[in-house]
């Protein structure tokens, strides 16, 4: 029988236990944490979505109208009109033809990859994808082909020497750790050119890059034209599931071989109508993505006058890396003693040795807040003996 507490024993001896923190109250820019409250800056609530009134709202009506669950999986009897027309919806924003929902990003992941590679085929993964994308190679049974981080010419090598078993390229669109963008037109030309198909993850790009945040793909000039289009419902669109976005086809033959897709209770009318009025935000006040993206240069910027490079981070997605898994996370709780929550992330979520906080930007928050978080982190890392000495601007030259 496996020794569960000397396990839990080696998690904090190694800084890597993690607890379960209690949030009083709906997502907002400021939360009650522990009956404080504190500046949210580790949400993927991008766009303010997930306390929006038309969301909450469409939400209770949908429960209201349609009941509570769907009660089976989509091939049996829980495929009910909201959610046809949430795909609909969900593939003319994005520019396929076709979209599925799925119960959870991860879910989604897993079981498109698992789908579109088999034993015998490759599948060339970003070293710094997502764990979903991660387990998804691995539960496919292809051989995978792990790829240094957006390093084209490595891909390229690897592509080579797959030959004809090269079948699928992913790569997350926005990385969800580091605030990064894939190389998205050099891995379509990869895949082009080696006949292998591409998908690329949106999950932290929806909502927050592109025309109308339709996505790193539709920043990329390439809507369409990617094979396959993962996204989330639960970041940006402040509800709670996922989608893939492809060509009829290649959706159908998710229908009946994505085995979560398969074998998943269908998502809850409520979180489908939460979903539909989201997007609806998002299509008619498209500023929130503009606010979103400025109020991210407001963080990087004060972060940069403190002492700390933003380490290539072109979007939401902010990271201070600390290196110490301790370190980190004693950084968190002076941060949250200031009232700055952002919580710390450490191994297995990034390599050994690069334990951060990961501060996420919301539209909702104010450029102040902002630019007083950043000088409270400041505060912290002087206080942890982590701050640089010099401003990261200064040290650059």
């Amino acid at each position: 029988m496996t020794d569960v507490a000397s396990r839990l024993a080696e998690l904090r001896d190694r800084g890597l236990y993690r607890r379960l923190r209690l949030i009083e109250g709906p997502q907002g820019p400021q939360v009650l944490l522990g009956g404080k409250q504190v500046l949210l800056l580790c949400s993927n609530n991008y766009l303010g979505l997930a306390d929006h009134k038309l969301v909450r709202e469409a939400a209770a009506d949908a429960a209201i109208r349609w009941g509570a669950g769907a009660g089976a999986s989509r091939l049996i009897s829980g495929n009910m009109e909201p959610h046809r027309q949430l795909e609909g919806r969900l593939a003319r924003f994005k520019g396929y033809e076709s979209a599925l929902l799925f119960g959870s990003g991860y879910l989604a992941n897993t079981g498109t990859i698992a789908a579109l590679a088999s034993q015998g085929e490759v599948v060339f993964s970003d070293e710094l994808n997502h764990a979903s994308i991660i387990d998804g190679c691995r539960l496919s049974g292809a051989e995978t082909f792990v790829y240094r981080h957006a390093d084209l010419e490595h891909l390229a090598w690897g592509l080579r020497e797959a030959g004809e078993r090269a079948a699928l390229i992913v790569s997350d669109g926005v990385f969800s750790m580091d605030g990064d963008l894939a190389p998205l037109p050099g891995l379509f030309e990869l895949a082009r050119e080696h006949g292998a198909r591409l998908m690329v993850d949106e999950a932290h790009a929806t909502g927050a890059v592109g025309p109308g945040g339709r996505g790193s793909v539709a920043a990329a000039g390439l809507s369409g034209e990617v094979d396959v289009v993962v996204g989330t419902l639960g970041k940006a669109l402040g509800s709670y599931g996922a989608y893939v976005c492809a060509d009829t086809e290649v959706v159908d033959y998710l229908v009946n071989r994505a085995r979560p897709f398969v074998f998943s209770t269908a998502l809850p009318p409520a979180s489908i109508g939460a979903a539909a009025a989201a997007l609806e935000v998002l299509e008619g006040e498209p500023q929130r993505v503009e606010v979103l993206q400025a109020n991210a240069a407001v963080l990087r910027a004060q972060l940069a006058a403190e002492g700390f490079a933003s380490e290539g981070s072109e979007t939401q997605i902010v990271p201070l890396e600390v290196g110490d898994a301790d370190r980190t996370m004693e950084l968190c709780e002076l941060l949250l003693e200031r009232g700055v929550f952002a919580q710390g992330i450490r191994p297995p979520t990034v390599p050994e040795g690069s334990s951060r906080l990961r501060f996420t930007v919301m539209a909702t928050h104010t450029a102040s807040e902002l630019q007083n978080a950043a000088k409270l982190v400041g505060e912290a890392t002087r206080e942890a003996g982590l701050v640089p000495s010099r401003p990261a601007a200064a040290r650059a030259s």
